[in-house]
């Protein structure tokens, strides 16, 4: 199993299925080649956690975690726009970017989704995943200090994520105010009528008009 396709499972939300597959997963990480040695350790307490707490728990921490607090949310545009009119823009030039590749969404997830992000990623050569997890990591490394700041569990998932960039993180500046109307016009509700953004689900694959840019925004003057 790819290395991103297991910092990916680590971040869905908590099925009996993941719970399942803990083991294939910890048996993944200890044959992880030695330039990925630094995620066992580091993924082993989470491992730990998902497997000694039960489901409920798990799910509970979980939406408490990733969809009730918007600092960290698992949506990479949202960090960097919020939910203004550039991150509809931003979403279609990454879906674009996942074609250009070859790949076609399947499922309900926004494409900025973190663990669909990193499922993309693991199909791509080195040579082109590396640049552009570095440039996507200076809005990952901002997760992980949120999450590392509030005790989570997941915390160490984005660590290695900025650990295997070949760039160093930087800050981000505060996004803008949310907005779901470009949303809206850009997606369309869902046939449940879910906006958009607030849709949940775990997304798939199947297997370029602007590159896209993960960039931070600049800090303000103080």
């Amino acid at each position: 199993m790819h290395h991103y396709q297991i910092l990916s499972r680590l971040l869905l939300y908590p099925e009996p299925e993941l719970i399942a597959h803990l083991p294939q997963l910890d048996a993944a990480l200890a044959a992880m080649p030695e330039q990925h040695a630094l995620m066992t350790p580091l993924l082993r307490p989470l491992l730990a956690h998902l497997e000694s707490s039960s489901l409920i728990d798990l799910q509970q921490q979980y939406v408490a975690t990733f969809d009730r607090n918007p600092s960290h949310s698992l949506h990479l545009f949202e960090h960097i726009h919020g939910e203004s009119r550039d991150r509809g823009q931003a979403m279609v030039d990454l879906m674009e970017e996942y074609k250009r590749h070859g790949l076609q969404m399947v499922g309900d997830d926004l494409p900025d989704f973190v663990p669909l992000f990193l499922e993309f990623l693991a199909q791509l050569d080195e040579a082109v995943s590396a640049p552009l997890l570095g440039d996507a990591v200076h809005v990952l490394a901002h997760i992980g200090r949120k999450l590392t700041a509030n005790g989570s569990a997941y915390a160490p998932v984005f660590s290695v994520l900025e650990r295997l960039s070949p760039v160093a993180a930087e800050m981000l500046a505060e996004p803008p105010i949310r907005d779901m109307d470009e949303a809206l016009e850009t997606f369309g509700p869902g046939a449940d009528g879910v906006e958009p953004l607030l849709r949940q689900g775990q997304g798939q694959f199947a297997g370029g008009v602007h590159p896209v840019h993960f960039h931070p925004q600049p800090r303000r003057a103080a």
